[in-house]
């Protein structure tokens, strides 16, 4: 396993959420200072052609039924179509539910029915057969914290609160959500001591529960091995019976993280990993999506090392991070099984070897690797 693929140029967005469909990536929304950023204006979407890395834009009939500008929100893909709930702008915070299709391109709202969760963002969602799972999240008509389970059928569009057992997770947002077999694991997330309410003393977890979600039973997982820090906003999937965690940020120690860690769902260890190739810089509120052996990585917050005291950008942000912040638009590929081909491209790359000689086919492989996208400019990006 190996980083492999890194350009530039893609969407420059922090809390926006994709998934894939077929041999496509989508990704809805998010945030961006560097925009013009409206809060009554229509969703962005893209989607990157995963078999040359190209971004474009997608030019979908601008309806009343498309959703609003929102970040924090979360969808998952059920057959051909994408369903997105949660979220919120500067205004408002979202519980509709929207569908947007891929074969036509066409936004619509689902009539629902049910127990409806209150408009929050921050949550995790999760999809296990027809169902799609929603954890937690931070909700604005409350102004909480939340740890309850929500779950809406996706073929009777019906909402449903679930009433657990056992210990629940404390309350959190920005934590991760994902489906295995018949649970669903949570790790991170940022909570308050003086919980579930908001007091600027936040807690980050580093336990891992997991919900049986046929007896509806909260497990708190006992684990050994090395584990990571307590972190939110940080990347997580699962892979062959292993869940990985990667990056992330902890405001109590005010890290940013590029680490990898990997969780064995069967024996219950953590093991840190230090794949070869060249990672993403240290980052958050990321986005990063599984397809076949490969996790395509890309946006998010990364620290520039420069201080921010003082600055513009400190007051609009109205946090305590000390670093002046970069809304990434790069994207990385993190290969499970790198062909011969990936791995002499790689090495042709890292050791800045002389291409003149080669194949036509492999000049335009190296140019698919390295080449930016033009949906956004680079502004002094970090790496």
């Amino acid at each position: 396993m190996m980083w492999t693929v890194h350009t530039e140029g893609g969407p420059r967005r922090v809390n926006h959420a994709a998934v894939s469909v077929g041999d496509k990536i989508y990704s809805f929304g998010g945030y961006c200072s560097t925009e013009d950023y409206k809060d009554w204006e229509v969703i962005p979407v893209h989607v990157l052609d995963t078999t040359v890395y190209r971004w474009a834009n997608v030019d979908y009939n601008k309806t009343i039924d498309a959703p609003f500008q929102i970040y924090g929100h979360s969808c998952v893909a059920y057959g051909h179509k994408v369903y997105l709930w949660g979220g919120r702008n500067e205004s408002i915070a979202g519980d509709t539910v929207f569908c947007f299709d891929t074969n036509t391109y066409q936004w619509s709202t689902p009539v629902v029915s049910g127990v409806i969760p209150n408009g929050k963002d921050g949550h995790a969602t999760c999809l296990i057969d027809n169902k799609m799972y929603t954890f937690g999240g931070f909700e604005y008509l409350t102004d909480q914290y939340t740890n309850n389970v929500h779950c809406l059928n996706l073929d009777t569009m019906e909402w449903s609160c679930i009433y657990t057992k056992g210990v629940p997770p404390v309350p959190r947002d920005f934590h991760t959500a994902l489906a295995y077999k018949n649970r669903i694991y949570v790790f991170g997330g940022r909570g308050d001591f003086n919980r579930p309410y908001s007091s600027n003393n936040e807690v980050y977890c580093d336990k891992v529960f997991y919900l049986d979600i046929e007896t509806e039973t909260w497990v708190t997982v006992d684990t050994n091995g090395i584990k990571p820090e307590g972190r939110r906003s940080h990347s997580a999937w699962i892979y062959n019976d292993q869940m990985y965690i990667f990056g992330g940020y902890n405001a109590k120690t005010k890290l940013h993280y590029n680490d990898m860690y990997t969780f064995c769902l069967k024996t219950n260890t953590w093991k840190p990993l230090n794949p070869n190739g060249q990672p993403p810089s240290k980052r958050r509120r990321q986005a990063s999506v599984l397809y076949g052996d490969k996790v395509i990585v890309f946006g998010g917050t990364s620290p520039t090392g420069i201080s921010k005291r003082n600055t513009i950008q400190q007051l609009l942000q109205n946090d305590s991070d000390d670093d002046l912040l970069l809304e990434n638009n790069d994207l990385h590929v993190f290969d499970y099984s790198p062909s011969l081909k990936v791995l002499c491209i790689n090495y042709v790359l890292q050791h800045k070897i002389d291409t003149t000689s080669m194949p036509k086919d492999i000049l335009l492989d190296i140019r698919i690797y390295t080449q930016p996208n033009r949906i956004t400019r680079q502004i002094n990006h970090i790496g």
